[in-house]
Order: structure tokens, then C-alpha cells, then sequence
């Protein structure tokens, strides 16, 4: 048997392949998305996975404006920001959020951050999702495929 036939590969961030993905988030349930949008950006689809470098793939969402909540969570559910002023808390619901310029990039943008490592390795990833209202986005020249993300568990 030879030994080093089974050598564990760990990549570094020059030997990651990384490939851009387009989703598209018409009628998904934000948290269901998010979890599986998560995961690509980590890389843990991959087999060359790797838990300390950035490995996942870049991924562009469009028709973000279409996702839903399951149940009352877009008139019952709180999002909480602070200004930095004393009694300066601020409680939105999804409903108002969507109202805003960026309001579901921020849903969605949100939920994936929660589910990603925390540190410096977790915002990098962040940067590596891109959120779009509509069906136009700004990254042609990348060539995304288009990926169906029911595919994925």
C-alpha cells in the first residue's frame, strides 16, 4: 500500500477553485435559501473542503424582493438595530425592512451572516455574496452558471 496515495489535501486561498453561481430566490423560504446559500460560500459542497480558507464559491442572488416567511414572521418578527446614541434601539419587522432601498439584501444578507463562522474567515465570506432585487445583475463578465437550489441539501 502506498502511503502517500492517501495524503489529505488542505487547500490555501491560490489552489481554491472557485466558481460563480447565480440562485434565483423566487418563492424560497429565507431561511431555507439562506442555509444553502451558506454553504456554498463556505465550500462544504466540495470535496477539496477546507475549514480554515475561503474555498466556496461566489454567489449572486436575484429576485431577492420574492422571498417569503413561513407563518407571521414578515409582520411578527423583530430586527434590531442600534444607532450608537443612548436610547437609540430600533426594531423593524421584514415588512418594513422591504420598504427601504436594500431592505431584503439586508434580510438575506443578515441570515446568512448568522450562519457563517464567526471572525475575520466569516466576513470575508460575506464578501463573496452578492444580493439583486431583479433579474439583472452586474456580473456577466464572470459568467455565473445558474444553479437550481433545490438540488442541494
Amino acid at each position: 500500500m502506498d502511503t502517500l496515495s492517501y495524503k489529505t489535501i488542505s487547500l490555501n486561498k491560490e489552489t481554491a477553485k472557485k466558481e460563480w453561481v447565480v440562485i434565483d430566490a423566487t418563492d424560497q423560504v429565507v431561511g431555507r435559501l439562506c442555509t444553502k446559500v451558506a454553504k456554498l460560500l463556505r465550500g462544504k459542497y466540495k470535496p477539496t473542503f477546507t475549514p480554515h480558507v475561503d474555498c466556496g464559491d461566489n454567489v449572486i442572488i436575484i429576485n431577492a424582493d420574492k422571498v417569503v416567511f413561513t407563518g407571521k414572521k414578515e409582520t411578527e418578527k423583530l430586527y434590531t438595530r442600534y444607532t450608537g446614541y443612548p436610547g437609540g434601539q430600533r426594531f423593524n419587522t421584514p415588512a418594513e425592512l422591504r420598504k427601504r432601498p436594500f431592505g431584503t439584501e439586508r434580510i438575506i444578507k443578515h441570515a446568512v451572516k448568522g450562519m457563517l463562522p464567526k471572525g475575520r474567515l466569516g466576513r470575508h465570506l460575506l464578501d463573496n455574496l452578492y444580493v439583486y432585487n431583479g433579474t439583472e445583475h452586474k456580473h456577466e463578465a464572470q459568467k455565473p452558471k445558474a444553479i437550481d437550489i433545490n438540488l442541494y441539501k
